[in-house]
């Protein structure tokens, strides 16, 4: 099992209601938050940070390097 966060109160509530809106579990909703932010953030940065290389094949930002010709 992946490690589950826990979110705030305040946190908890926008994404039930982001869940809601969209009609789906609120693991699918924070999925797709999660695809939505790896769009506007550093992925050369994340993966410069990054300390468990056994995941580049299925990570987000090792794609959007790759695109930018970066990391890989």
């Amino acid at each position: 099992m992946a490690y589950t966060p826990e979110l705030s109160p305040r946190y908890s509530g926008i994404l039930r209601r982001i869940a809601w809106a969209y009609e789906v579990p609120m693991t699918q909703a924070i999925e797709g938050i999660l695809e939505l932010a790896g769009n506007y953030m550093d992925g050369k940065r994340i993966c410069d940070a990054c300390k468990d290389h056994s995941f580049c094949r299925d990570c987000l930002f090792a794609a959007h390097t790759e695109e930018k010709g970066g990391l890989g």
